[in-house]
């Protein structure tokens, strides 16, 4: 057989092997979290643009939510001004939001834009501040290192409410939302939350099917690095306890417990280091990363 005709095969046996999940998805909601690599590198950028216009044109409906953590540090840098963080946390006072802002809401946001527009889909960029989508309270802490401390990370808020009406409408319109994680509080202030925190919430107050989170790691993975392709809240719970979880995976590995606690059918954390992810993981059957249920 000729390599073409192999070739021709393996894309016909690919699009079999897709066609039950294009079937058991139409029509569907799925939110994805938008970072790491797959934020920074160019190829990856272009098979993730792809991969959403796929989605959308077979009948489902991605909506994305991005980050953008070193992109704001690396503007801080360049105007002189300092990035402070603490037990993880970006101190973020007035001028801080305003970067924040520009970076998020703006540079990356439209930049995530123009490359779906450019692969034929339709994107409209959104900040949580649109039609006050996300509603927002300003979050306070103990210090990890001195409890007795109370820090005021500034402008940092958790959500306190989704108002989905601005996606369903630019669903129900073949548009794709992207959307920058940033909230208004009650006066009207803005405040920075994180994507992965916001991508969940979005998630259960749209009753989506799925929630992908994009990581630059394989997944949760065990003590000897292997990884675990799934999980469910028992599962987790001992894996915390035993210290296999823990770090910048914990927080990733609660959104998505909570989502699908909260209705969310699935929820993945998905590699996004490996080239068109976000395909594999919606209709292949092995996927990319590791799948978190109830």
């Amino acid at each position: 057989m000729s390599t073409s005709n192999c070739s021709s095969r393996q894309k016909a046996e690919v699009l079999t092997e897709a066609l039950p999940y294009m079937q058991q998805f139409q029509g569907k909601t799925i939110v994805i979290k938008f970072g790491g690599n797959a934020m920074v590198d160019e190829q990856l950028k272009h098979d993730f643009a792809r991969d959403v216009v796929l989605m959308k044109q077979v009948g489902m409906n991605p909506v994305v939510v991005h980050g953008g953590g070193p992109q704001i540090s690396g503007l801080l840098e360049r105007v002189g001004k300092e990035s402070t963080f603490i037990d993880g946390i970006r101190v973020t006072d007035s001028e801080t939001m305003d970067i924040v802002e520009m970076v998020l809401g703006g540079l990356i946001n439209k930049q995530i834009v123009s490359l779906i527009n450019a692969h034929g889909g339709k994107a409209v960029g959104l900040s949580g501040k649109d039609g006050a989508m996300i509603r927002a309270n300003k979050i306070s802490a103990k210090r990890k290192d001195a409890p007795s401390e109370i820090i005021d990370y500034g402008h940092v808020g958790e959500v306190a409410s989704v108002d989905p009406s601005v996606v369903a409408i630019l669903d129900k319109q073949a548009f794709i939302p992207v959307i920058a994680p940033i909230g208004v509080g009650a006066k009207g202030e803005s405040y920075n939350i994180n994507a992965d925190t916001v991508a969940g919430k979005l998630a259960i107050t749209l009753g989506a099917e799925k929630l992908m989170l994009l990581t630059n790691t394989p997944g949760v993975l065990d003590k000897q690095g292997k990884l675990l392709t799934g999980l469910n809240r028992t599962d987790v719970n001992a894996l915390i306890e035993d210290g296999t979880i823990q770090d910048g995976m914990l927080p990733k590995v609660q959104c998505a417990l909570d989502a699908v606690a909260s209705g969310v059918t699935s929820s993945h954390i998905v590699d996004g280091r490996v080239p068109h992810a976000v395909l594999l993981e919606v209709f292949t059957d092995s996927g990319v990363g590791t799948l978190v249920h109830g």
